[in-house]
């Protein structure tokens, strides 16, 4: 069995990065998809508490599931919210804790421009609305239209009512002690913020290797002046 975990911001790999540097929980796609290549051919169970975070990350996890042509048990076991109901989506069968929620919304952008990008930018969230809802309809059934209405006044399911209409197949029965239920969404770490981390990290790295090279070249000089010492003390030894 091939276990993965979406806990914590869905990210993309770059800023899985920073995340990882500072210890922080995430999924990526490079994290999932280094899990489904461990050479296992039996069950992939993924285990989802997440807020979201993403949504093109989101899509390319939820690709690589539906791609991998092993049997996907999704176990929501808290909160599966915006990008990360995406990726519960992915599973043949989805299980949810009583507990658990489901949360679609539309998707977000924090877009700067004038009237014109607002414009575009308008039409390029509609186009990613109606992909998410495709892989809404695609689990569910429930006609695009009546989705991303749904999508539109941000639903929040319980575990009866992601039964009922078809976003999970069953309710699980956990020890409640397991259970980690939230009622937030989670902002992932700003692209701007992820660059100049990376930054500040890669600087670190050239400070560190250059204090390296440093040290050797001491270490190097130090050696040298040692067995030039030694062969002048043979020379005076031999004088004497």
């Amino acid at each position: 069995m091939t276990q993965i975990d979406i806990k914590g911001a869905v990210v993309d790999d770059d800023t899985a990065i920073v995340y990882d540097f500072f210890e922080m929980k995430c999924a990526s796609p490079k994290s999932v998809n280094d899990a489904l290549n461990d050479g296992n051919e039996d069950d992939v169970v993924v285990n989802i508490a997440s807020n979201g975070g993403d949504v093109f990350a989101a899509s390319e996890i939820y690709t690589a599931l539906r791609q991998c042509q092993r049997n996907v048990v999704v176990n929501i076991q808290g909160l599966a919210a915006s990008a990360a109901s995406v990726i519960a989506m992915a599973g043949d069968q989805v299980n949810i804790s009583p507990t658990g929620q489901i949360m679609i919304h539309q998707a977000m952008s924090g877009t700067v421009g004038n009237k014109d990008d607002m414009a575009k930018q308008i039409d390029i969230l509609d186009g990613i609305d109606k992909s998410i809802a495709s892989a809404y309809e695609a689990k569910t059934g429930i006609d695009q239209g009546e989705l991303l209405n749904m999508m539109a006044n941000e639903t929040w399911l319980g575990a009866q009512d992601a039964v009922n209409k078809g976003f999970a197949d069953q309710i699980m029965f956990v020890n409640e002690d397991e259970l980690q239920p939230v009622n937030s969404t989670e902002q992932a770490i700003p692209k701007r913020a992820v660059n100049k981390l990376l930054n500040l990290i890669n600087k670190a790295e050239s400070v560190k290797t250059l204090k390296t090279n440093e040290k050797i070249e001491e270490e190097k000089e130090n050696s040298r002046l040692s067995d030039l010492r030694s062969q002048k003390a043979a020379i005076l030894l031999e004088k004497i």
